[in-house]
């Protein structure tokens, strides 16, 4: 690992350019984190639910993939909290993200051998804690270290890594031949991630540890949307956004086996997310730097919503595997532009350079949350409220409502 910057700089805002290496380091670990998580939500744990319980398999998977969730939105700001407080030789950030990629793969090792509900919720919620650890940190580096002028870029390539990792994770739930390993493959793949970016963090150390007492700590996790309205708009934008995507993504591998009729699900998910992610790489890195040039980001946001939200009504009016692949380019496009562009607006309304890892970690609720509140919604829609039609509608509207509630934001072109 690399001598960390001098100490005066941990709080400092960042001036000079970040290199290739650094972001490709920081890109790479986000690529494995969301390998860990989007593989065995896409595929595994559907899987895992199907050959534990057929009968309850759509409330089994909920189950698990909703309680890890709940256990998502409070390890994302807690994690985010205490790598803002650490002061290890190695900096603020590194040390959590070794430490949420060894735990992390414990966890996808439990699932390998699991055969019970109780076996998966143990598993799924370990990947949770320790992987939110990882996310945080490494999601906070960002702003520690890239000038506001570079976000948009390096938020491009960040928005790559969520997506190109849903792909890798999709591809190695489903090229190992069998649940256990696929399950492996994602932990050899999370722990491998994040070396490059270990070796060459350039991770700012603070110089003494300041003294919080626990109700202030505590206290810390609540930002006022009354003294930070932008923040709270940006929360309740992002958590809509959110919602809607989960609404129409959590139940694809059942959309294709239930509603398309289409004969392998699991294949069919790697062939949507490949098409999908093609389409985010087209969008993401460039609307990025077009955000950077132009100096506005709302605009970006909102209309990227708007596409979205027609990605979902396609799949709500058009079940059928044409449909299916038509949905997928048409949530790719949005969604690309959205990740990149909505994360540079995020690091522009943090209230405080101490607190960074701590406020994205409450701006990452607003991603966790929807997990714990889509199966709820979505499971009866699907049963019994009129299908994955009602549903895709559903997940369109609520998108749309995120997107039109981020011209609210007045501190941000």
């Amino acid at each position: 690992m690399t001598t960390p910057r001098l100490p005066d700089q941990a709080l400092a805002e960042p001036i000079d350019r970040v290199s290739r290496r650094w972001t490709f380091g920081v890109v790479l670990a986000n690529v494995g984190v969301f390998a860990a998580w989007i593989g065995p939500i896409q595929v595994l744990l559907a899987q895992q639910a199907d050959a534990i319980d057929p009968a309850n398999k759509e409330f089994v998977f909920g189950l698990v993939t909703g309680v890890g969730a709940a256990i998502s939105v409070v390890a994302n700001p807690f994690f985010g909290a205490v790598s803002d407080l650490t002061t290890s030789r190695l900096g603020r950030r590194a040390p959590w993200v070794l430490a949420g990629a060894i735990g992390g793969v414990a966890g996808l090792l439990i699932l390998a051998v699991s055969g019970s509900t109780a076996g998966m919720l143990l598993g799924w919620c370990l990947v949770q804690l320790f992987c939110n650890a990882l996310l945080a940190a490494i999601t906070a580096a960002v702003p520690d270290q890239v000038p506001t002028v570079q976000r948009g870029s390096v938020g491009g390539w960040v928005a790559l890594a969520q997506t190109l990792g849903g792909l890798a994770g999709v591809g190695l739930a489903t090229a190992f031949g069998g649940i256990r390993a696929g399950y492996i493959a994602c932990a050899v793949f999370l722990l491998v991630s994040v070396l490059p970016y270990l070796r060459a963090s350039g991770d700012r150390r603070l110089p003494s540890r300041p003294v919080v007492r626990l109700m202030d700590f505590v206290r810390g996790f609540w930002v006022s949307p009354r003294r930070y309205p932008d923040f709270g708009w940006a929360w309740l934008t992002r958590f809509l956004l959110n919602l809607g995507n989960a609404l129409g993504t959590l139940y694809l591998f059942f959309y294709l086996q239930d509603a398309v009729g289409y004969g392998d699900p699991g294949t069919g998910v790697l062939i949507l997310v490949a098409i999908y992610s093609v389409f985010v790489v087209l969008t993401a890195v460039w609307s990025g730097g077009w955000s950077d040039r132009i100096g506005r980001r709302k605009v970006f946001v909102t209309w990227a919503g708007v596409v979205m939200a027609l990605g979902a009504l396609v799949l709500a009016v058009w079940p059928t595997w044409s449909g299916a692949i038509a949905g997928a380019i048409v949530l790719g496009i949005g969604f690309g532009v959205y990740l990149s562009v909505d994360f540079a607006l995020l690091t522009e309304v943090l209230p405080s350079a101490r607190d960074r890892a701590k406020d994205l970690g409450v701006i990452n609720i607003a991603n966790s949350l929807p997990q714990v509140i889509a199966p709820a919604i979505a499971a009866p829609v699907v049963r019994v409220l009129g299908g994955y039609p009602v549903l895709y509608v559903l997940a369109a509207a609520v998108t749309l409502l995120g997107a039109v509630l981020v011209k609210k934001i007045k501190s941000v072109a």
